[in-house]
């Protein structure tokens, strides 16, 4: 919020350094509908005025954004496109040049002071070029839920506050080790909540057993891994084991 209000009042810092007045957000560990060639793109960048919030959702979704430089069959100047899917415009797609244009506003000969927020569940697969320094300029990584944030919507959904003694000790410490041990996202929270908001024990008890269900299955996710990296180690214990069984064997004929 307070990069927010700075960027806000920050026009003389951008005329003062020759830099479009702009701000980028690349939001992830959270589409382009509607607009799928960069004549498209470029038309909607022109209609939108100043001072404009533009957002596009889960954009690894909407065009091919991985990084060229990895795919190792790849011609170095092939430019990742997203599938046509009988959608054409003047022969053109949306790719990746399209959008850095698009994200810089070279598109738009007048406005200004406009925030690009991208989101993505997967910041790995973005090409660098679009996620390198004055391109985004914040990083925003939306994790799982923390023990700070929840006491806040009990605060706001259940009118807990633990200053005031409203929720016992016990309770809270048993919520703390269960958060550490669960994934569990905001929204989750907010609708386990919602549902019993008129109900504070229930509404805890609710909570608690579905903290205790997540926690449960990541501890057996993990021993499944565990177990399948134990048989594969012990199947290529084997594979050694008899590969020099034979060889033994193929000596003494």
């Amino acid at each position: 919020m307070d990069d927010l209000l700075g960027f806000a009042k920050g026009e003389s810092f951008y005329q003062r350094t020759g830099r479009a007045w702009k701000n980028g957000y690349d939001i992830y560990d959270l589409e382009l509908t509607g607009v799928n060639t960069n004549s498209e793109l470029r038309k909607l960048l022109m209609k939108s005025s100043s001072k404009s919030i533009i957002v596009i959702e889960d954009i690894d979704c909407s065009i091919n954004l991985t990084n060229k430089n990895d795919k190792k069959n790849d011609h170095v100047n092939a430019i990742p496109e997203i599938p046509n899917e009988g959608i054409e415009d003047m022969g053109n797609k949306i790719t990746l040049p399209g959008l850095l244009n698009f994200s810089d506003g070279l598109w738009s000969c007048c406005g200004s002071e406009r925030i690009f927020i991208f989101t993505t569940n997967h910041v790995e697969k973005i090409d660098p070029a679009l996620l390198r320094s004055g391109r985004m300029d914040m990083h925003i990584h939306m994790s799982y839920f923390s023990f700070l944030a929840l006491k806040i919507l009990l605060k706001n959904y259940l009118g807990f506050d633990d200053d005031e003694g409203g929720l016992k000790s016990e309770t809270l410490k048993e919520l703390e080790g269960l958060m550490g041990k669960a994934n569990i996202t905001p929204a989750d929270v907010s609708e386990s909540l919602s549902k019993n908001k008129r109900d504070n024990e229930k509404a805890m008890k609710e909570l608690i057993r579905e903290l205790i269900i997540r926690g449960e299955t990541i501890k057996s996710t993990k021993k499944d891994e565990v177990n399948v990296k134990y048989v594969e180690k012990d199947n290529i214990g084997k594979d050694v084991a008899g590969d020099a069984h034979e060889d033994d064997g193929g000596k003494q004929d």
